[in-house]
């Protein structure tokens, strides 16, 4: 919440209860003057949003209250007193709830020495579109690049989330309520500026893919630290697996819920083998042989693939737009990374085994169906989980089984949970609707930010700043270091 926010939401909590012994410190127009004031100040520098409402209907029964009391009249608990004091108790509820579980919060101020500038890309693909039910439709995509720069900051900032994940974010978590409901980000701070001039200097390029059914470019904490340290990342918008995407012509395309049905109708069939597998605490190679069987023909093996097939297309394109346009010379394209959360990571991972041109990838607490147990890493790579408890099937103990011939990092966040490597946790701050960890929001989100950078620094631009430091640093970071035949 903002400061003059608050200040309002402590007056219209206390005044209804001491406005009279107020008004015989003060003279009316004193107080009238300072509460109007106030507002007026909220208004002018913090913006009105609509999580207040109740908040400024309080103030102007309190002001008009205020106008009509007589501070010398002898005070009487009368039944219309008693009414009033309910309804400022019903209009208190929503007044302190509403702008704490939706609130203009705070994105963390990057840290690298780069402005971040943003800009989109429309990619026309020649892979079949099989969400869709037009023959003949042919997936396009809008990656969004986070890149670093030296231009000053004194244009606008980019809002918070696009007009299309809006509409998608209120459809999946706020249905009750209108698009417009999320005006309110307009007032948070991105730190990012679309469109500025790239900093002239040739960068590493990563490729970051979403979680399923994700706000695509929800992940501002994360990228804008990791662009403002010097890569330039290609942020993935799968498109209709994403919760919004908005193209050049105006056209919003949103998650498909249809499409996830049809895919989700034999799901028991494939994930029933692997719960009994662990429920009935089976021997690991027992296990191993039922989870591998069990993920063929999975719909979350299938959209990995599919995912992967996204960042490769993608990667086939990074030659020309190093040859024209925006980013002409800026793309190293000898120091290429991937990374993703949840299913973006299990993508990432796939395609990994793919891509030669991958030098170093990394997957953020996703499951990654697929190849992976029938192969192994011939590059760095770095799995960071939450913590997700003693009695969670641990589908990626089998399907990093072998792991890497190169260093591979298995790490956990402890007392995180899967939402703590998004953006949720500022969005919604309330553990509870956000399902969050107990760990500090910005404490996770450091963590996270500085192992992912480290690892990528090590293994991009060979930074000689051990990785292993960090796990030390942190308590709550837990990580072990493989090292493969390839460096023995």
């Amino acid at each position: 919440m903002r400061y003059l926010e608050i200040v309002l939401l402590l007056l219209v909590t206390f005044l209804p209860f001491t406005k009279r012994i107020l008004l015989k410190i003060l003279e009316k127009k004193y107080l009238l003057a300072a509460l109007v004031t106030i507002l007026v100040s909220h208004l002018l520098i913090e913006g009105w949003r609509w999580q207040m409402f109740p908040v400024y209907l309080l103030l102007i029964i309190i002001l008009y209250r205020i106008i009509s009391t007589n501070a010398i009249t002898n005070y009487k608990l009368t039944f219309l007193r008693i009414v009033g004091y309910v309804v400022v108790v019903l209009l208190l509820i929503p007044g302190w709830v509403l702008p704490n579980i939706l609130p203009v919060f705070q994105l963390p101020e990057p840290t690298g020495k780069y402005t971040v500038g943003t800009y989109k890309i429309h990619l026309k693909t020649n892979i079949d579109e099989v969400i869709t039910k037009n023959e003949g439709d042919k997936r396009e995509l809008m990656i969004k690049v986070w890149y670093p720069s030296l231009s000053s900051t004194n244009r606008k900032q980019e809002p918070y989330l696009d007009h299309a994940n809006r509409v998608g974010f209120v459809n999946k978590y706020l249905g009750f309520m209108p698009t417009t409901a999320l005006n309110y980000l307009d007032e948070v701070k991105t730190h990012v500026y679309p469109n500025i001039p790239i900093a002239n200097e040739s960068f590493p390029v990563l490729i970051f893919s979403h979680g399923y059914g994700s706000n695509a470019s929800g992940y501002y904490t994360l990228l804008t630290e990791i662009a403002s340290q010097g890569y330039i990342i290609l942020n993935m918008n799968h498109t209709y697996e994403s919760l919004g995407a908005v193209f050049p012509n105006g056209k919003e395309v949103f998650f498909d819920y249809d499409f996830q049905a049809t895919q989700n109708v034999n799901s028991m069939k494939h994930i029933t083998p692997i719960r009994e597998a662990f429920k009935k605490n089976l021997p690991f190679e027992e296990r191993h042989s039922i989870i591998r069987e069990a993920s063929k023909g999975y719909a979350a093996t299938k959209m990995i693939k599919r995912w992967a097939k996204d960042i490769t297309y993608t990667l086939d394109q990074l030659e020309y737009w190093n040859n024209e346009g925006f980013f002409k010379g800026k793309l190293d394209l000898d120091r290429i990374g991937v990374f993703g959360h949840s299913r973006g990571g299990g993508a990432a991972g796939q395609a990994t085994i793919e891509d030669a041109r991958i030098k170093a990838s990394a997957n953020i607490d996703g499951v990654q169906w697929g190849e992976m147990m029938d192969t192994i890493y011939q590059t760095p790579f770095l799995y960071l989980s939450s913590d997700w408890g003693e009695n969670h099937e641990d589908v990626n103990l089998h399907v990093y089984k072998n792991k890497s011939t190169n260093y591979f990092y298995e790490a956990k966040l402890l007392t995180a949970a899967h939402p703590n490597f998004m953006d949720i946790p500022f969005m919604i701050p309330v553990k509870e609707l956000a399902q969050t960890g107990n760990i500090d929001v910005k404490l996770g989100v450091k963590i996270t930010n500085e192992l992912v950078i480290a690892f990528f620094n090590s293994h991009l631009r060979g930074d000689s700043i051990s990785i292993k430091e960090i796990s030390k640093k942190y308590d709550l970071l837990k990580m072990t270091v493989h090292e493969g035949d390839s460096l023995k």
